[in-house]
């Protein structure tokens, strides 16, 4: 099918199955280059010199050049030929994958996963891309299913890395990612329809009116705030867990690998989220995913350790605090979606980069708390991050929410 059977088949049924689930596979794929590194920080760390100290840096670096990304790379999808620019973002990601497979020094592999950070963030040009292509009435429907694409992607990347390298090496990590980034890069190209925004502002006075947008869309500062809350809350448990794993349940580092896939179930919440949104359940949703989020971390903190029943109480744990995130991410983006198609790409720009920094300071918090106080100090945190989500979400009128979102 070429690109006019494609425009036309958009226009006459709105987003097809084999679209949209393109697009749900490629974000997945592309987002799961974010999360490699993070179960390979050791065995990178001696092959490249980097001291105890600085192994952070790996994960931190990555996820600073996708803020980086967010907020300066993603707004161009309201100015430049979204296909175009999707397909040289994921030039830079392979060639920013091959640099780090063969980097023998720290310098040049933080360089290649800063830039693979940068890269990276063509998935969040290709989510509202997808609203694009879809109507106002299925709007949240696509969203969920593109989200749940993404959000397998970042649930199967740590076990999936693990495996990998159990098997082979680190480095056939990132050389695998980015022979399947490149045949991506190429289908893409053959089969998305291009999307040329309307002519509009230059490029410096769209990153300066990022700092307006955020000031006068209150929608988006409070979902964005929502969802940093919970985000950081799904970081600091996924930072910690491995560790409480091992020393309280003696995990090895294949079980951790297992554990990692339970949460894959998550992801289901995603589009069921969306297309309840679609009926108009949003607001009730929302406070239902803060719920969920807060009740997981209390049943984890209630848990005692060293016992077969908790430990499969915390996969339980793990899988519903999975779906309250990734539940709830759905229904923030389909909001802010609805608030004006000419600047989609700054506004997920911006609602990305906010939560985004949400859950770096939950892992950061969460590995703080965890050398302090262990898991019952971790887990309190945990769950005291969703309940202040809850408190501010207590202050939103209902009424507001639904026109927000209509």
């Amino acid at each position: 099918m070429d690109q006019r059977e494609v425009q036309r088949e958009v226009k006459r049924v709105g987003m097809p199955s084999w679209l949209m689930f393109l697009l749900a596979v490629s974000c997945g794929i592309i987002v799961a280059n974010l999360y490699y590194a993070q179960t390979l920080v050791g065995p990178i760390s001696e092959s490249t010199g980097l001291s105890a100290a600085a192994a952070g840096l790996i994960v931190t670096i990555t996820q600073i050049g996708y803020v980086i990304g967010l907020l300066f790379i993603v707004p161009l999808s309201d100015i430049v030929e979204n296909r175009k620019l999707a397909v040289a973002a994921l030039a830079v990601v392979v060639l920013a994958l091959l640099a780090a497979a063969s980097a023998h020094t720290a310098i040049l592999f933080l360089t290649a996963s800063f830039m693979i950070g940068l890269g990276a963030v063509v998935a969040q040009i290709l989510v509202p891309y997808a609203t694009y292509l879809s109507s106002a009435e299925e709007r949240g429907r696509v969203v969920g299913n593109v989200m749940s694409g993404l959000l397998l992607g970042i649930m199967f990347a740590r076990p999936v890395a693990s495996f990998v390298a159990s098997f082979l090496n680190w480095q056939a990590v990132f050389l695998m990612s980015a022979v399947i980034v490149a045949l991506l890069a190429i289908g893409l190209f053959l089969a998305l329809p291009k999307r040329q925004p309307a002519p509009g502002l230059n490029y410096g006075r769209l990153i300066a009116s990022l700092g307006t947008i955020v000031k006068t869309t209150p929608v988006l500062r409070r979902r964005a705030l929502y969802q940093a809350a919970l985000f950081g809350a799904f970081s600091l448990f996924w930072t910690v867990i491995p560790l409480h794993l091992a020393k309280a349940f003696g995990v090895s580092q294949q079980g951790i690998a297992w554990f990692a896939l339970a949460g894959v179930g998550g992801a289901v919440a995603a589009p069921i989220a969306g297309r309840l949104a679609d009926r108009g359940w949003s607001h009730k949703l929302t406070g239902i995913a803060m719920l969920l989020a807060t009740l997981s971390f209390l049943v984890a903190f209630l848990l005692p350790s060293h016992s077969t029943g908790a430990l499969i109480a915390l996969v339980v744990v793990a899988i519903v605090l999975d779906m309250a995130v990734s539940g709830n991410l759905v229904l923030g983006q389909r909001s802010i979606y609805a608030l004006g198609s000419e600047a989609r790409g700054r506004l997920n720009g911006l609602f990305m980069s906010i939560f985004f920094l949400g859950g770096a300071l939950g892992s950061s918090v969460g590995g703080w708390a965890y050398a302090q106080g262990g898991w019952e100090l971790a887990s309190i945190v945990g769950f005291l991050l969703p309940v202040l989500a809850f408190l501010y979400y207590l202050t939103e009128k209902k009424s507001a929410s639904k026109t927000a979102i209509s």
